[in-house]
């Protein structure tokens, strides 16, 4: 029986895919995997069976990444499961950034009297401008940017992309019209929007500050629906009390952001749609379970993509330190007791690595304890 961990409520056709064979719960000590969505669990002290965690949406800011790397722990997210959600609320921002919607609704809702002669009367004080031909530039073309640069398209703007690590099948599904910019600064220079869609790091933080903002058009409007530590909340609030800034509409609210003229807060809502969580938890489950029956990983975060197709053939997955000669001492350990390798499949991400080794017999004992003998090596499992 494996026991899976819940710490936020999940949706129930997520938990359905596990089977007779696991136990799901929120009240389950010493788990063999967990599933979050944004509880914080950076001061959480793991048991000694926990094998992974899944995170049912794409930021993992709430997990402490090196550390479950350290003690072996596969941290998982769902890229794509909430981009349509996502996506919807960029297209809704990118008009509350050109027109003062929510000042004219809060408006609306104080009036009492003649209440079409003060609409027409009063209306103008909250006009805007429209999208179509402006441009938009779009930061991160991952699963969230390249929709919303195609929607984008779709409204009758102008799309300029830019992200260093885009993916060929990223690029692929790009509108042929979207233009690839050279660089932020060419971003900067040309958009008269700007959509920010990159995960929060240390070389991202704090990328829209004071220098970044000079550099672009008078009157930008920006959307934030990545991570509020893009944007240095204090420059910016800078720029809008100049007029550099038209507006920011943000997803995640700080203490700098709300209540702030010129700065639409909305309270963390891209992925709050019935369809993003279950894309979600049902991602997320499928990817536990494959992972504690058979050892495949996928879409994590601190271990390397690795995985081969169930063959029935005994198997057993490696971790270890990405340093040189450590698939060469892991292979010897099978071929010097004369037991054949069927499949291997072996990947690596950063300082750490990760072998799938499937044999024609299953393992002894005596070959297991020399694997994790070898030094690096820091976690063997086997499946039979």
């Amino acid at each position: 029986m494996k026991n899976i961990q819940l710490l936020n409520k999940i949706a129930k056709c997520g938990t359905d895919i596990f089977d007779e064979n696991y136990a799901v719960a929120e009240n389950i000590e010493n788990p063999d995997a967990i599933m979050v969505r944004s509880a914080v669990m950076h001061d959480m002290e793991f048991g000694d069976n926990l094998k992974a965690i899944a995170r049912a949406g794409a930021g993992v800011n709430n997990i402490p990444l090196e550390k479950c790397a350290e003690e072996g722990i596969v941290v998982f997210n769902t890229p794509g499961a909430n981009a349509n959600g996502v996506k919807e609320l960029t297209i809704a921002s990118l008009l509350l950034a050109s027109r003062n919607i929510v000042g004219g609704i809060e408006w609306a809702k104080t009036l009492t009297e003649d209440v079409a002669k003060q609409v027409e009367k009063g209306k103008s004080a909250f006009a805007g401008c429209e999208l179509l031909h402006k441009t938009l530039g779009v930061i991160g073309l991952g699963a969230i940017g390249g929709m919303v640069a195609n929607a984008a398209i779709s409204l009758g703007m102008n799309v300029m992309g830019y992200d260093p690590y885009i993916t060929a099948k990223a690029a692929w599904s790009l509108a042929p019209s979207v233009r690839q910019a050279s660089d932020y600064v060419d971003i900067f220079k040309h958009c008269d929007y700007i959509s920010l869609h990159v995960p929060a790091t240390p070389q991202t933080k704090n990328m829209i500050c004071a220098s970044s903002l000079s550099q672009m058009k008078d009157g930008v409007r920006i959307l934030n629906l990545a991570r509020a530590d893009l944007v240095n909340a204090s420059d910016l609030k800078a720029a809008i009390e100049s007029g550099k800034v038209a507006s920011y509409v943000t997803d995640f609210p700080t203490e700098e952001t709300v209540g702030v003229k010129g700065i639409v807060a909305i309270p963390h809502l891209g992925a709050s749609t019935v369809e993003s969580e279950d894309h979600c938890a049902v991602m997320a489950a499928q990817q536990l379970d494959e992972y504690l029956t058979c050892g495949n990983i996928r879409n994590s975060v601190n271990f390397p993509t690795v995985s081969i197709p169930r063959s029935g053939n005994p198997r057993v997955c490696v971790m270890n330190k990405n340093i040189p000669n450590m698939l060469s001492q892991i292979t010897s350990v099978f071929s010097s007791r004369n037991v054949n390798i069927e499949n291997l499949a072996n990947g690596s991400k950063g300082e750490i690595a990760y072998t799938i080794v499937e044999t024609n017999e299953k393992a002894s004992e005596e070959a297991l304890e020399a694997l994790n003998a070898i030094e690096g090596v820091f976690g063997v499992r086997t499946f039979a």
